[in-house]
């Protein structure tokens, strides 16, 4: 019987924009190949294709998963004039890049909101289907290179877990990049993974139980260029999302202010810094707008309070936290946080097996736990 983690590397073809297929009966070689291993991780690379969680794909049958994707799809339409869409005015693009980066800002914003994951695990049963979900397959006619890969493990083991203070502004509402190096808790997590000696397995971060008004999610991290939403999208954050819709399929050509995504996500960086140019941070006007946000925020996501990052092997031979090229695990608040902070834990689980990689995480835990609990221990 198998022991050691079996990692394979999948590529998909998308056969649409917007596709989703179901990996079990795609690839049912590689999986017959893992088929001795009890659990499966499965990990994507990209910030607008990826899995639904496990529970909530358990609660939606087959044919009730595209209508659940749909409905976000239908909050935020294709083409609706946003500002990620602008590639002229976007300073993170050259020219090169300008040339062929994808207009997908509603991708984005779909893969958000309805809870999409990069990193999710499963039991490994024939009869439990495992989707992968695609948000912007085609591109200008041409199918994107999708990349995903398939983990067969026997067991999952906490090796160590950590806390961390993520600290934020003094505005109600924020996103906070958790790989902004001004932050240093990206350095934290990264130095965490290397200390608990998992070669191959997950670091799951997860907001403490007591914080409120907040969720994790993973995607790309960009600024953008919102100040005609202001006045708009705070009046009234739900008939915003119904009328620039409307606007968008009667005038797909028109540049119509942002979908009530970027409310939540990266309309308040622009909203951030126009109360502190007008010196109203921490009045009652921003108190009110922060309660306007609130209630759709709260109502109409499904981001989750936990997400998942892949550690393994990396090209330079280490092992450590393996992500794609745009993605950052992002923390939104949309209230104040008490402290001006939200703690998070950081659990590092190995995917185990008896090699030599997973005895030191075995050792290295319990060299942890020693530590911990009996300080006058010798190191």
């Amino acid at each position: 019987m198998p022991s050691k983690p079996l990692d394979l590397t999948l590529e998909l073809e998308p056969r649409a924009r917007f596709d989703i297929v179901e990996l079990r009966s795609h690839f049912a070689a590689e999986h017959q190949a893992i088929s001795g291993f009890p659990h499966c991780l499965y990990w994507s690379s990209h910030t607008t294709a990826g899995f639904l969680d496990r529970s909530l794909a358990a609660r939606l049958s087959a044919e009730h998963i595209p209508t659940y994707v749909d409905a976000f799809r239908t909050i935020f339409p294709e083409g609706a004039g946003y500002q990620h869409d602008r590639l002229d005015q976007r300073d993170d693009l050259n020219p090169t890049q300008r040339a062929v980066e994808p207009r997908n800002g509603d991708s984005h914003l779909a893969f958000i909101a309805s809870g999409l994951r990069p990193c999710v695990t499963h039991p490994n049963r024939p009869d439990e289907p495992v989707y992968f979900v695609d948000l912007d397959g085609i591109v200008d006619g041409r199918p994107r290179r999708r990349l995903t890969r398939l983990i067969g493990f026997r067991q999952e083991r906490a090796v160590r877990t950590t806390r961390i203070e993520v600290p934020v502004s003094a505005h109600p509402i924020d996103s906070i990049n958790l790989k902004d190096p001004r932050l240093g808790v990206y350095e934290q997590l990264s130095q965490f993974v290397a200390a608990s000696g998992v070669g191959k397995g997950r670091l799951r971060i997860v907001l403490d139980p007591t914080e409120r008004h907040s969720a994790l999610t993973v995607n790309e991290y960009e600024t953008l260029l919102m100040n005609h939403d202001l006045a708009e999208v705070l009046r009234n954050p739900l008939r915003f999302v119904a009328e620039k819709y409307r606007h968008a399929l009667a005038n797909p050509r028109a540049v119509p202010a942002k979908t009530l995504g970027y409310a939540k996500y990266d309309f308040v960086r622009v909203l951030n810094k126009g109360l502190d140019t007008l010196g109203l941070r921490g009045s009652i006007v921003e108190k009110v707008l922060a309660r306007t946000l609130a209630v759709p925020a709260a109502r109409f996501f499904r981001m989750r309070r936990s997400v998942s990052l892949l550690v393994s092997e990396r090209p330079d031979g280490t092992n450590g936290l393996i992500e794609g090229a745009y993605q950052s695990p992002i923390l939104v608040q949309w209230q104040r946080a008490p402290r001006q902070s939200y703690a998070i834990t950081a659990i590092a689980a190995a995917a185990f097996d008896t090699s030599s990689g997973a005895m030191r995480s075995i050792v290295s835990a319990g060299v942890w736990w020693i530590v911990k609990y009996f300080p006058g221990s010798p190191r």
